[in-house]
């Protein structure tokens, strides 16, 4: 992944900065949604996590350890000079860190992100702000921090069993292979059985940077069960943030930052997912298999000899989707929605003419977290891309 540091000047800094300002700016201006003031808890949480409990020094030690070397322009110290000398300010830093962990708040210097911009295909034109994504670089502290709180929520998660097991994003002994596979699977079992399977890719605009703090945080106390001082450490965390954008040696004014989790942080991805908790039931609801990768929806089902009540099921289920990711501030990106029919004996014409409001967006192979598929189950376009690949990595220099 590339970013702009050829080209590097301030006046691009800003550039960057308004854009991906004016692009949230945007989505919220033209897709309006109710804020859910007193949402019912889905999920039913009957276990509370209402404090963080304070580091021991060994514990400090270990999690520094195990985080990779990372540097902000804004540390004081670069990470590797903080493990190294870490017997002598380690008994600082926890301090530090059990201070925030008690009184539940987040020091105002670590909310501050510095942002990067990445291109994200290679391919892509690179004078274009709209094809890079905003990575975030926190001070290496705030990420210790992060990583003490990580540590913490997501045993209590696992112990209560509140994570949605459908969910391979940022999850330990799970990927997008793992997330593919499932998929895959239950899409050859639906084969043979003898009938035909539908598979419906959702894409979310920006989805990271659109979650809304005040839902977020509702979240967190009425679905996951965070209360008490552990509550108020998340409220501090998503407070105030801002963020600048730096390129090179030259750096853009500073922004707040009113919505969304950092991409590049500890917490962002497990509070994504926390967020996105409710939006299973409506999958079950309406009796879709569904698979989430972080923010990329991949929802399935069988059709049944009745195709057009199976379809139905699948326009209403789609419909209460559109609307829950409204009503949480999200928006679906239409245009990149992809549909494909799995063996299907169904002639294209009337499969076009059954899929109504879908036909659009049907293809006979698509591209799903990495993995070329076909609705013939081949692989063949995935097999090439492979062999394409590997004999480019291997292709002798003259």
């Amino acid at each position: 992944m590339m970013s702009p540091s050829s080209s590097a000047s301030q006046a691009l800094c800003e550039q960057f900065l308004n854009h991906f300002s004016g692009k949230v700016l945007l989505l919220k201006a033209s897709h309006s949604h109710s804020l859910v003031l007193n949402p019912v808890p889905v999920l039913g949480c009957m276990s509370t996590f209402s404090h963080f409990e304070l580091l021991s020094l060994p514990t400090l030690k270990g999690i520094i350890e195990k985080l990779r070397n990372s540097n902000s322009v804004h540390d004081i110290l670069p990470s590797r000079i903080i493990k190294e000398g870490f017997e002598e300010i380690g008994p600082c830093i926890l301090f530090l860190m059990n201070l925030s962990l008690f009184v539940g708040c987040v020091p105002t210097a670590f909310k501050h992100a510095v942002v990067h911009p990445v291109l994200k295909k290679s391919n892509f034109d690179q004078k274009d702000p709209a094809n890079y994504r905003p990575i975030s670089k926190l001070p290496f502290l705030s990420k210790i921090l992060e990583k003490a709180v990580f540590l913490q929520i997501q045993a209590y998660l696992v112990a209560n069993n509140i994570t949605d097991k459908f969910q391979s994003g940022f999850k330990p002994h799970h990927s997008t292979e793992t997330a593919l596979l499932r998929v895959y699977n239950d899409l050859l079992i639906f084969a043979d059985s003898g009938r035909p399977a539908v598979l419906v890719l959702l894409d979310l605009s920006s989805a990271f940077d659109m979650v809304d703090h005040n839902i977020l945080l509702r979240r967190l106390e009425h679905v996951v069960g965070i209360k008490g001082s552990a509550l108020n450490w998340f409220n501090s965390y998503l407070t105030d943030r801002s963020y600048s954008v730096v390129i090179g040696g030259y750096s853009s004014s500073v922004a707040p930052l009113c919505c969304g989790v950092p991409q590049g942080s500890v917490l962002g991805p497990l509070l994504f997912s926390l967020y996105m908790l409710p939006l299973g039931s409506i999958f079950e609801k309406y009796n879709i298999s569904y698979y989430f990768y972080a923010d990329d929806i991949q929802i399935y089902c069988q059709l049944t000899d009745d195709l057009s009540a199976s379809l139905n099921s699948l326009y209403d289920c789609l419909s209460e989707v559109k609307d829950w990711l409204s009503e949480n501030s999200l928006v679906l990106n239409e245009k990149k929605t992809e549909v494909m029919v799995f063996d299907s004996h169904i002639p294209r014409d009337q499969l076009v003419a059954l899929l109504g409001p879908l036909a659009n967006s049907l293809s006979d192979s698509m591209r799903n977290l990495g993995v070329y598929l076909e609705s013939s189950f081949k692989l063949d376009k995935q097999v090439s891309s492979v062999v394409k690949s590997g004999f480019f990595s291997t292709a002798p220099d003259f």
